[in-house]
């Protein structure tokens, strides 16, 4: 099973990008009075959603994530707080990307052929050939609303009761403001997402997700800011710094390979997967390899406890991990699950993991 099966709580974080990292308030930058606008179905809109193909643009987004998330080095934007994030695109699949993270920043540009990401801290390039895959680049769609709105929308809509509440205006734009809300045979966390479309280009410029017993939304990531058209074609080039080091994600991999803690860390990823459910419920499962949950660092374990709880059931024990759109259960036995669902669904999900 690809990464494209990963679980809706994968999704909800990223569109945060999640990172789905989320959250705007209600009336974001640029917002005014809700513009007036000719009627349109809801089936209408989720079609644009799953259909639309953003021309070239470049915009500022905004993410303002309350999740409880701790700070992730490579996509800084998924961290709590107030995130701003550079995007530009040519309309044909080239992109680029820049992740300001204090000081520094995480630069990733698309040519078409070649992905490349660079980090200013350390002056170290990581060079990816395509391979065909179809999937966007990971910090892209943390920070792409119309990304993650294709991805929420594609795996809920058949488990979602869809409407239209009215209009908003998002970067100056007109928008319709689409509903997501799942069905009451789901076991969520999620209460609703909300998606602005633009009435013009057919496109996400918002999404917000809002959880059971809260008003404002969890997060949300949005465009500030978006400049239509044709943009500078040299974005989309890139020369590594002089001096910096380049790699591969293949030759990181062979750097990793014998740290016991990278089996941990690609079964939080979803690497190879088991897919429990479907829907808003959906869970996520993986076996952690028993060398890595017997050479956990200390560091790695002293962030593993400041973020968990210990937990237990006729399952076995463990330690569980909690967001408002997400939680992750890591059984001291290696088993792992994870999903946009209360504790419980986790702990009656568990015992299917080979």
């Amino acid at each position: 099973m690809n990464k494209r099966k990963v679980t809706l709580a994968a999704s909800a974080a990223v569109v945060v990008t999640g990172a789905a990292g989320l959250s705007l308030l209600a009336m974001p930058a640029g917002a005014g009075q809700p513009p007036s606008l000719p009627q349109v179905s809801a089936e209408t809109l989720v079609e644009q959603v799953l259909t639309s193909k953003p021309g070239a643009f470049g915009g500022t987004v905004e993410v303002d994530n309350k999740l409880g998330l701790p700070a992730i080095a490579e996509i800084p934007q998924l961290a709590d707080g107030k995130h701003s994030a550079r995007i530009w695109t040519d309309g044909n699949g080239k992109v680029r990307l820049a992740l300001p993270n204090g000081q520094s920043e995480q630069t990733i540009v698309d040519d078409g052929t070649t992905t490349w990401s660079w980090n200013s801290a350390d002056n170290e390039v990581t060079k990816s050939e395509h391979k065909n895959t179809g999937e966007p680049e990971a910090g892209r769609k943390s920070v792409d609303p119309a990304s993650a709105a294709k991805e929420i929308v594609g795996k809920t809509k058949e488990f979602s009761d869809i409407s239209v509440d009215g209009t908003a205006r998002v970067a100056n734009r007109a928008a319709y403001e689409l509903v997501l809300t799942p069905k009451a045979s789901e076991k969520t966390l999620v209460r609703e997402v909300r998606i602005a479309v633009d009435s013009e280009l057919k496109m996400p410029l918002r999404v917000a997700v809002l959880t059971n017993g809260t008003a404002e939304p969890a997060g949300t990531v949005g465009f500030k800011e978006i400049n239509v058209g044709p943009q500078d074609s040299k974005l989309f080039e890139f020369t590594p710094p002089a001096n910096a080091g380049v790699t591969t994600p293949e030759a990181k991999e062979q750097q990793r390979g014998e740290k016991p803690e990278l089996g941990i860390e690609q079964a939080l990823q979803g690497e190879n997967p088991q897919v429990f459910g479907t829907g808003w419920d959906t869970v996520v499962g993986a076996r952690i390899p028993a060398q890595a949950m017997t050479q956990v660092p200390a560091e790695a374990q002293g962030l593993v406890d400041r973020f968990t709880k210990k937990v237990s059931g006729s399952w076995g024990s463990g330690q569980l991990f909690t967001t408002k759109v997400a939680t992750v259960l890591i059984a001291d036995d290696g088993r792992v699950v994870a999903g946009a669902v209360p504790e419980q669904v986790l702990f009656d999900t568990i015992g299917q993991v080979k």
